[in-house]
């Protein structure tokens, strides 16, 4: 009788074989640091499990992922996490269409927000803003993203990915459009190093994918929230349905599933036995277009960041106590009760106290951020006897 690992090896040594050859095989997955154990799933899954289980992942339910509290205005209305998953069931459909490995596609998605701050997008630029005040540099979320699985999960022992894993999580933008991805194949930690040091310092970098199914995570991070985006608005009444461009609703529908299923036909037709991911001119142009509406009337309404300057505020009062707790030692704080006293000295060691800050602030939901804002800004008074019934 077989054993589960032999059974396992059997089965994703023939998914290889039957993978188209632009794929990444699972013989080729590598590790920073090897690992004796023997596993019965192949490396991506299992790279994609560390993921689900990490504590960062757990979190994204309460990001902001457009609408600041979403589930406190509409339980309907896209949370981190709701993106998170969308963006891995339309990245594993257009995967499987076009013969590529699910697993590392699913790992990837599953874990290319992991570094997202709450708040969004401002709280990634006021993050960001705050850091350089306190002498580390520019933070961003795909970056954070491969330093939550390589330095702070795990009690901040990491969780030990493959680099084709980590090389997707730090190369995802979905900000940055793109009609065609190809490949930068046989990248190495100095590629990685040397973005990271470049986007860190204000430097223009950007960094095409190394594989397919990263270029996939890519191209569908846009095409899972676009339409989206345009729902929640609609929904809050942020805009209405007939303001989308006609020249767009035309081309790719005027509601999220339509818009989807055109972007996912496209992208599949145009990128199927290539060696590149890419959408048709038309169907890009039109994304393009869509993508700016949204910019104008979603991303940068007035209406929608009415509370930007007082979550502003917010991070760099935040930032400063935490500061002040740590230089002083005070064990009582939060940073120390939910966060240092949780991990392992090498990572206390060679992380700076700035750097610790950022950390903590960068991986708490939005309603953590304001309840810990609250308990430091509002003290707790006590009136002796005078506060009994």
């Amino acid at each position: 009788m077989k054993n589960i690992f032999e059974i396992s090896k059997e089965i994703y040594e023939k998914d290889d074989k039957n993978l188209s050859k632009n794929s990444t095989l699972n013989s080729s997955a590598f590790r920073k640091f090897a690992e004796k154990d023997v596993r019965f799933r192949p490396p991506f899954a299992l790279d994609r499990d560390r993921i689900i289980y990490s504590g960062a992942f757990r979190r994204y339910t309460g990001k902001t992922q457009v609408v600041y509290f979403a589930s406190m205005l509409d339980e309907q209305l896209s949370s981190r996490s709701i993106h998170t998953i969308s963006v891995a069931q339309i990245a594993r459909t257009i995967g499987r269409l076009l013969n590529l490995n699910v697993d590392l596609i699913e790992a990837i998605s599953l874990g290319h927000d992991l570094g997202h701050p709450p708040f969004g997008h401002d709280g990634e630029k006021y993050l960001s803003e705050v850091s350089e005040k306190y002498g580390i540099k520019r933070f961003h979320h795909n970056i954070q993203s491969l330093r939550v699985v390589d330095v702070i999960a795990k009690n901040g022992q990491g969780l030990n990915l493959t680099f084709q894993v980590r090389e997707g999580l730090l190369s995802h933008d979905g900000e940055v459009h793109n009609q065609k991805l190809i490949p930068q194949v046989s990248k190495t930690e100095i590629d990685l190093h040397e973005f990271i040091e470049a986007k860190e310092s204000g430097t223009i970098a950007s960094m095409t994918p190394m594989t397919m199914e990263g270029c996939v995570v890519r191209i569908t991070d846009t095409i899972a929230y676009i339409g989206q985006d345009i729902e929640d608005a609609i929904r809050i009444g942020l805009i209405t349905r007939d303001q989308i461009p006609k020249e767009c609703s035309e081309i790719l529908g005027n509601n999220n599933g339509a818009i989807i299923e055109s972007l996912v036909q496209d992208v599949v037709e145009n990128s199927f036995e290539k060696n590149y991911i890419c959408f048709s001119e038309k169907i890009s142009d039109a994304l393009y277009k869509l993508k700016s509406f949204n910019y104008k009337y979603i991303y940068k309404s007035k209406e929608l960041k009415i509370n930007h300057q007082r979550i502003k505020r917010g991070f760099e009062i935040l930032f400063k106590q935490f500061v002040e707790d740590i230089n002083d030692n005070n064990t009582e704080s939060y940073i120390f009760r939910d966060f240092l006293n949780g991990k392992f000295k090498p990572y206390l060691a060679s992380t700076s106290t700035p750097l610790k800050v950022r950390d903590y602030i960068s991986g708490m939901t939005d309603r953590y951020f304001t309840l810990l804002l609250k308990k430091i800004i509002i003290p707790e008074i006590s009136l002796g006897g005078l506060d009994r019934e």
